[in-house]
């Protein structure tokens, strides 16, 4: 018999939570992507530049949910017992390599779909870079002109929850009378 090293990755656990939110319970990553029943949270951040532009990742085309598309700056799933405010934190380092970075808190909304169901707070962030991204899950990263973004959606090149994202984001800058993307507000 011949042995051989196989390298073992410990899957992702996710907190199941509620429709209010609280948790419930906990689930593998891969039950919970396949089974909309099963809600988990998740942290995005919208980056944006001093030119009023939007930072996008190009999902890695081995990620098992919508590769090779145009994603959120930062986005990723709550460890158990972290907060939203904490995995953004986290997050943006592991992703583009961004650390002490300013978040400002925008909103609560909910992606409900035939593959998942999640809880996402969104926060805001601005930076120049330099940006360092975790290759095994980002493609690329580069800045994208709001109207660009606005061209493009519906023609398959971002992700849908994206797409929805990038709505709710104009509707709390329209509500909000804020400036699309500057700190200077």
């Amino acid at each position: 018999m011949i042995e051989s090293d196989v390298l073992i990755t410990e899957e992702e656990i996710f907190e199941i939570v509620d429709g209010d939110d609280r948790v419930i319970g906990q689930a593998l990553r891969s039950e919970c992507h396949g089974n909309p029943g099963l809600i988990h949270r998740v942290a995005h951040i919208l980056v944006f530049n001093g030119s009023q532009q939007v930072l996008l990742q190009k999902r890695s085309m081995a990620k098992d949910i919508q590769p090779g598309r145009w994603d959120t700056s930062v986005g990723g799933h709550l460890m158990p017992g972290e907060g939203y405010l904490a995995a953004a934190v986290r997050e943006a380092q592991e992703e583009v390599g961004l650390n002490d970075i300013d978040l400002e808190f925008l909103y609560y909304s909910q992606i409900r779909n035939n593959i998942e169901s999640e809880n996402i707070a969104t926060f805001r962030a601005f930076s120049e870079g330099p940006f360092e991204f975790n290759c095994s899950e980002i493609d690329e990263l580069r800045f994208w002109e709001p109207h660009e973004v606005l061209n493009k959606i519906g023609q398959g090149v971002f992700t849908p929850n994206f797409e929805e994202e990038w709505k709710l984001y104009l509707q709390w800058v329209e509500m909000n009378g804020k400036v699309v993307s500057s700190k200077n507000e």
